[in-house]
């Protein structure tokens, strides 16, 4: 059953509207979505790998500009959902002392955890609530996030066949790993 949907998703990588695709999901997975585009950078830059660095490019815009849109989201609605919680439990303080440490290390946590597999909407929504320097946080945003997809475009240029037979051999091995990358990163901010 995988490599029948491994094998569908490189031939649906193949067609003309992929990357609209890849842009619309690199979009949301910064903003609100809790898949992330590698699912289908991957399969993308291994059905077409003269168009990796194009795709990288892709994911890179698009996931900077959903950044912005996660920024919005925790810079509006945190006031109107999250401070309300915040004043009724009497956690005014702490969420100064938060500001204070974002405003201090926000850079570097935007700068690490968007190489990461800790979902980037949790940076980009952090950012905004924190009142984060906008303009720093897209220009870390746009370095982290271009650092990550150019980085993979570069190991599938290079490495692109013996991925694709090392997928192909081990097509259940490989999808549980990205599984457990995926819900290990939700785990993380658990204790982070």
């Amino acid at each position: 059953m995988l490599q029948s949907l491994y094998q569908r998703v490189l031939a649906l990588a193949a067609r003309p509207h992929a990357p609209w695709w890849l842009a619309a999901v690199a979009f949301a997975e910064s903003s609100f979505f809790p898949i992330p585009p590698d699912v289908l950078l991957v399969p993308m830059a291994l059905a077409r790998p003269e168009r990796a660095w194009r795709l990288a490019l892709i994911c890179t815009v698009a996931s900077v500009l959903g950044g912005a849109l996660g920024y919005l989201i925790g810079y509006a609605l945190f006031d109107v959902i999250a401070m309300p919680l915040l004043r009724a439990y009497h956690y005014e303080a702490a969420f100064a002392r938060f500001r204070e440490t974002y405003a201090e290390w926000g850079l570097w946590v935007i700068l690490l955890k968007g190489l990461t597999p800790i979902p980037f909407k949790i940076v980009t929504i952090a950012s905004g609530a924190a009142g984060y320097n906008f303009a720093v946080f897209m220009a870390a945003s746009l370095v982290t996030r271009g650092g990550r997809f150019f980085l993979l475009a570069l190991l599938l240029r290079v490495f692109g066949d013996s991925v694709r037979e090392f997928i192909e051999r081990r097509l259940m091995l490989v999808t549980t790993l990205m599984v457990l990358g995926i819900v290990g990163g939700f785990l993380l901010l658990k204790v982070i």
